[in-house]
């Protein structure tokens, strides 16, 4: 290999990492709209389905009670849990009005445990505008004004928000930036999902999505989702299907969202996704599909192979060509994956773990491809359509 040669093929591996920044820098933040509500705000029901959620749950309830904005009907669904989640969401409901506590009815066939305990939750709300929540978020007092400002300004049918990922241990902080910039990768900034035309080209973060009752109920609810396992995404495909717009904008300091808390959870929780999800999104249609467990493994073994290069370099393996092309290839991943981990504000010391990331990608991935469309997910087990 020439000297030449090392920095052609340094391309590949350098310029969709910079892509990635340059779509991020023109990405929308709800940072742009209102903290006040408008004098005519309307009723907004919060949906929080939640089984078991010990963990999460007051956090989440009184997040989102202390909210500024002025009409709210929150509402924590009880997906039958077994660890009290019920019990401490209906304390603090016993103490504030807006909050009630339903328990969900009885699982049907055909449904998913998370689509059932959303529309369950729609059935009982009381407002014109319907928020659903993951109960492992924390919501900022602003976060419900601005959201419906940016509805009502954007003329939007579907607003969706990416706030800040919480990342407390080492595996967290290893894994988790790994997964976002491979939705980053696949999506590219808010501004491109906000634009799209092609539901394959839309994505919604089910930990927030807010929507009218009109739009929600006229391209049929959570049924028509109820057995996908990422039916955040496909209810934004059925929206762009339908010609309804969806808007996606950053709510970094309004909302965020403590995913995982441990090294099986992170495991479990991706890889019901990873695969069985992104599927649904793979570019090129049926042929698409076909190929995406090829992609989906061959993305983190490529990006393994400068710094295993690097190493047989150093010890002789391999010739100096290598060594230059894999100086060079390293040296700018650990300067993007330096800038990803501040932007998550963390420690761009992570950087250097991104190798053993990739390593964990792979690992997720495998396993995900092996279980194919069988989900498991509290305690219940499903096969994705």
């Amino acid at each position: 290999m020439s000297l030449v040669a090392p920095l052609l093929w340094t391309l590949p591996f350098v310029l969709p990492p910079l892509a990635v920044l340059l779509r991020a820098r023109h990405s929308r933040s709800l940072d742009e709209f209102s903290p006040n509500a408008a004098p005519d705000a309307p009723l907004v029901s919060v949906i929080i389905p939640a089984r078991n959620e010990r963990r999460n749950i007051e956090r989440c309830a009184r997040s989102v009670l202390s909210t500024t904005y002025p009409r709210l009907d929150a509402i924590v669904v009880d997906d039958h849990s077994t660890d009290g989640t019920g019990e401490i969401a209906a304390a603090i409901a016993a103490s504030d009005s807006r909050l009630r506590v339903i328990l969900a009815p009885p699982l049907p066939d055909g449904w998913f445990g998370k689509q059932w305990a959303c529309a369950s939750g729609a059935r009982e709300a009381r407002g014109a505008l319907l928020v659903f929540t993951d109960a492992d978020t924390k919501h900022e007092p602003d976060l419900l004004s601005r959201a419906v400002n940016a509805m009502q300004s954007e003329r939007a049918d579907l607003v969706t928000l990416a706030g800040h990922q919480e990342m407390h241990s080492f595996w967290e902080r290893v894994i988790q930036p790994h997964l976002f910039v491979l939705l980053s990768i696949r999506y590219g900034g808010t501004e491109h999902v906000s634009r799209a035309k092609r539901p394959v080209d839309v994505i919604a973060n089910g930990q927030f999505i807010l929507m009218s009752r009109e739009a929600y109920d006229a391209v049929g609810g959570h049924a028509a989702v109820r057995d996908v396992v990422a039916e955040d995404m496909a209810l934004a495909q059925t929206f762009v299907r339908v010609k309804r717009r969806v808007l996606l904008l950053f709510a970094r300091t309004q909302f965020s969202t403590h995913m995982y808390a441990s090294l099986n959870e992170l495991i479990r929780g991706w890889g019901k996704n990873i695969y069985a999800a992104g599927r649904t999104a793979a570019l090129g249609g049926a042929i698409g599909r076909a190929l995406y467990p090829a992609i989906l493994v061959a993305t983190p073994i490529l990006g393994l192979i400068p710094p295993i290069a690097l190493v047989l370099s150093l010890v002789g393996a391999l010739s100096t060509a290598w060594l230059v092309w894999s100086m060079i290839v390293v040296a700018c991943s650990l300067v993007f994956w330096a800038i990803v981990y501040q932007f998550s504000e963390e420690s761009a010391a992570y950087a250097l773990t991104y190798p053993l990331g990739l390593v964990m990608l792979l690992y997720i991935a495998v396993g995900a491809i092996a279980r194919g469309q069988r989900v498991e997910w509290k305690d219940r087990a499903y096969v994705s359509r």
